[in-house]
């Protein structure tokens, strides 16, 4: 049906770990006509008793440690997949920031009990998932009875947010050093849809919405003045 594939650089062990723990479990999952699918109740709890590690997560406009730290990757592919499957999108929410393995507008972030990603499967014919994280790079594809019609994604930049500068001292630097402890990065305000092709040659526009990520501050260090 469709398939999609991202590369996440830079990933820390746990990440990479909590990633690869996530598709495995996802790998093979059956989704019948008409049922909903969740990404919390088929992989979550994410926790360490599920074999879950501590990662980062974004919370708040910044990026703090959690367990299962990195399945947001799991659920940005799933809505890819969703979207190019042309099925349902039942429940989606955007990170608080831009993230660096998909564009603006085409990610999607869960957290248990709070946030989750579903969609339904309209198809008339069950869904098979499939999933696998090979290094730093994850697979996922959909596989059905029906080809889906043709469908591509659209974004329109409504607005940039640039970034900022803090300053933090720390009397453990070198006299008059500074260090970079968090680059930053800009945020932005994105308008997302979709173009259907049907098997005439139709061209339908689904809008998804507006999405608005927030920037971070770039956090700099200074030393003791000389």
């Amino acid at each position: 049906m469709a398939a999609y594939k991202a590369t996440l650089p830079d990933p820390i062990q746990n990440e990479r770990y909590n990633i690869a723990l996530a598709a495995d479990m996802l790998a093979g999952t059956v989704v019948q006509p008409g049922e909903v699918f969740s990404q919390n109740r088929c992989v979550g709890p994410y926790t360490q008793a599920r074999g879950f590690r501590a990662g980062p997560t974004y919370s708040g406009g910044r990026i703090t440690t959690t367990t299962g730290g990195g399945v947001c990757k799991i659920a940005s592919l799933l809505y890819n997949v969703a979207v190019l499957s042309n099925v349902e999108i039942v429940e989606r929410h955007p990170h608080s920031l831009t993230v660096p393995y998909v564009p603006p507008g085409q990610d999607a972030t869960v957290s248990y009990g709070t946030y989750d990603f579903r969609f339904r499967n309209n198809t008339g014919g069950p869904i098979l998932i499939w999933a696998k994280n090979t290094g730093d790079t994850l697979y996922m594809a959909f596989y059905g009875q029906k080809k889906p019609p043709r469908v591509r994604w659209h974004h329109e930049t409504l607005r940039d947010i640039q970034t900022w500068t803090e300053y933090h001292y720390n009397p453990t630097l070198p006299t008059g050093s500074q260090r970079v402890v968090m680059p930053g990065q800009a945020g932005i305000v994105v308008r997302s849809w979709i173009t259907i092709e049907t098997a005439k040659g139709e061209i339908i526009r689904k809008d998804l919405g507006v999405d608005s990520y927030d920037p971070s501050p770039r956090i700099v260090e200074k030393g003791p003045r000389a």
